[in-house]
This record gives C-alpha cells, structure tokens and sequence, in this order.
C-alpha cells in the first residue's frame, strides 16, 4: 500500500476529525466510563486489526484508550490507516466513549 502524499492526506484527515496527526503517525485517545469499558474497546479494536492484518499500538490508562496508526511498511501513512480510525471510531461510539 502506497504512502499517502499531502494533498491525500489533508482530505484524509477530514474523515477521522477527532484523531491528530503527528509526523507519519495518527492519534486518537477515547475516554470510557471505567475500565472494563476501555477493555471492551482494547478487544473489538484487536478483532478489527486481525481482520484488517493492521496493527495500531495500544496503550491503557484506566478508563482512556490511546490509539496509535502508521502503516510501517510503507514509512509513513496510508489509507489502512484511515481505513482503521474509521473503524475504532464506530467501535468507540457502539461502547458510548468519547
């Protein structure tokens, strides 16, 4: 998958307003009520990168989920990515985060 060039990128980002940017990286942090909401957002985020052979890193902090994007193999972003912010952000919304 190709590597999004900037002109893409820019009407990219217009789909996942909520997730920022950072170099070849997206972010997005989604807050939960508590926990066990958070670790229910951790396993259906798992079930969509297995499914889309895309991995983001995960990290946890009590009641808030932090997603980070990037498609490794081609340097940078791609519309995997996009493809996948999309997706936890269905997800994120079905479990009433914010």
């Amino acid at each position: 998958m190709a590597k999004l060039e900037a002109p893409e990128l820019r009407v990219a980002l217009r789909g996942v307003p909520l997730w920022r940017r950072r170099r070849q990286e997206l972010h997005r942090t989604y807050v939960l009520p508590d926990f066990e909401g958070a670790i229910r957002l951790v396993n259906r985020v798992a079930k969509l990168a297995e499914r889309a052979n895309h991995h983001p890193d995960i990290l946890v902090k009590w009641n808030r989920v932090t997603l980070t994007l990037t498609t490794h193999d081609a340097g940078g972003l791609t519309a995997k990515d996009f493809d996948l912010a999309q997706a936890c952000d269905r997800a994120a919304e079905r479990l009433g985060a914010s």
